[in-house]
């Protein structure tokens, strides 16, 4: 290439002028990122718009071109979200496509919108304002799917089927404190992007590559007109740091994990061998070949996705631990694992609550599994606890009278009182009038426990806390 062609090539480029050869074609498609991070083109605009008026409110540029940067950004703004904003893969990325854009709309004058600012700091302030959305998105997704949890609790206070230890039965359990635990899990998820959201408080705008400027900006001003509390308070750290974009990276692969979990026992809990709920159709899939299956499809793939979401945590970890301070070009590799755990947990909070919202109970056979006599097992122990024989003693006789029940394929209820005192003279009575699957519940009134009393006394405060919650994001939504 000659080096006026050269020269011509970098002339297209917005940091050109230092250089007097073009930059292989190759390198243009290795380095490009305006295939996603146009993800972020509206919040740029918007920190484009806040960045202009402090220019002109501090008289570092005219009234007049600011007038002229804010009616061409927000055209372009227009075009961005009508889907018709001509992104230019030579450009690099979404900043040079946005600036270069300005230019072909208002001219010259648009040189003057970069005036104290650096792509590092332009760069960081998007993905503040791209994280803060993200964070409230996540519990608003959170928040629709706790509601289903809740509302198909709030039906089943009086469904009972086994709860499990090591995926064998283990003792019955109300079907709404079952659901209740995975509304308390995913609460706790919901805290998380909470709290990611209140470390995003301080505006990275003006920090420049590293550095600051000479410049007298005002930071208080664009941070304010953005929505954050105040400036960020290091220069350096502010164009370094992406522990941001990694905690809402380990915010969403924590409630991607609770979704898989969420998603196995649909899964298991729909197959032939359990048959404890039938997913509705619009939920499920059929065989190419089989015509007679119905598969969970929809938990499985939320169940596969929590490994993505996994995968991109790690890789942004892998990325940034070794960088030293300042920027480095490497961190252009946050965005696509970001931009990926932001739409995977969107859609895997939605098809979930469709899935758990239309989901058929099947209450008999749930009944049917609780009424296996062994879940009371531990209810005959501490009968003899009641009457006072040591912990440790009930549950060394109580085994052996499971294991007789099991030689001999006899029903533990069935036992009278003087076969219990065969292993044990502190029974009271036979076993058929000391357990009872609904006793067994209701003796469990404990606070957080599976008692009647216990679970809507549990339910009344979910809903509480839940309606709060909605009130508490719609301000913020309004904000």
């Amino acid at each position: 290439m000659t080096s006026e062609r050269a020269k011509a090539d970098q002339g297209t480029k917005l940091w050109g002028g230092r250089f007097s050869q073009a930059t292989d074609a190759a390198v243009e498609r290795f380095s490009a990122s305006i295939h996603f991070d146009s993800a972020l083109a509206r919040y740029d605009v918007r920190g484009s718009i806040a960045h202009a008026r402090m220019l002109g409110r501090t008289e570092l540029i005219s009234q007049a071109d600011v007038e002229t940067l804010v009616q061409g950004l927000e055209k372009i703004l227009h075009e961005i979200e009508a889907g018709e904003f001509p992104f230019d893969p030579a450009l690099e990325d979404i900043h040079m496509n946005i600036e270069a854009r300005l230019r072909e709309r208002v001219g010259a004058v648009a040189g003057r919108l970069h005036t104290g600012r650096s792509r590092n700091d332009q760069v960081a302030t998007d993905l503040a304002l791209f994280l803060r959305d993200a964070c409230l998105a996540s519990q608003h997704g959170l928040l629709a799917l706790r509601q289903v949890l809740v509302r198909r609790a709030r039906e089943h206070v009086d469904t009972i089927l086994p709860g499990y230890t090591h995926l064998q039965r283990a003792q019955p359990v109300r079907l709404a404190h079952h659901w209740l635990a995975f509304a308390e899990v995913l609460g706790r998820d919901s805290g998380r992007f909470a709290d990611a959201r209140a470390r995003l408080a301080r505006c990275p705008l003006g920090a420049g590559a590293l550095a600051g400027s000479t410049l007298p900006l005002d930071r208080h001003d664009t941070a304010q007109a953005l929505g954050f509390e105040a400036p960020s308070r290091n220069s350096m750290d502010t164009v370094a740091a992406r522990d941001s974009a990694l905690e809402y990276l380990a915010a969403a692969a924590i409630c991607m994990v609770n979704l898989s979990r969420l998603a196995e026992e649909l899964v298991i809990w729909s197959s032939s061998e359990f048959g404890f709920v039938e997913l509705a159709d619009a939920y499920s899939t059929g065989s190419s070949l089989m015509p007679q299956k119905k598969n969970p499809d929809v938990p499985e793939l939320v169940r596969g996705k929590s490994g993505r979401a996994v995968g991109n945590l790690v890789s942004l970890l892998t990325t940034m631990k070794g960088l030293p301070l300042t920027y480095n070009r490497d961190m252009q590799e946050d965005k696509e694992p970001l931009f990926d755990s932001v739409s995977t947990l969107r859609d895997s909070l939605d098809v979930m609550a469709g899935a758990l919202a239309t989901l058929r109970v099947n209450r008999a056979r749930m009944r049917e599994a609780a009424d296996d006599p062994m879940l009371l097992a531990t209810d005959l122990a501490e009968v003899l606890v009641r009457e006072g024989v040591p912990f440790r003693e009930a549950h060394e006789a109580v085994g052996r009278i499971v294991a007789h029940c099991l030689a001999k394929q006899v029903d533990l209820r069935s036992l009278s009182r003087d076969e219990l005192r065969h292993w044990s003279p502190a029974f009271p009575a036979a076993a058929g009038e000391l357990l009872d699957v609904e006793q067994s519940l209701e003796r469990r009134a404990l606070v957080g426990a599976t008692a009647r009393s216990s679970v809507e006394e549990a339910l009344g405060s979910m809903e509480e806390e839940l309606g709060e919650d909605e009130r508490h994001l719609a301000a913020e939504n309004e904000t």
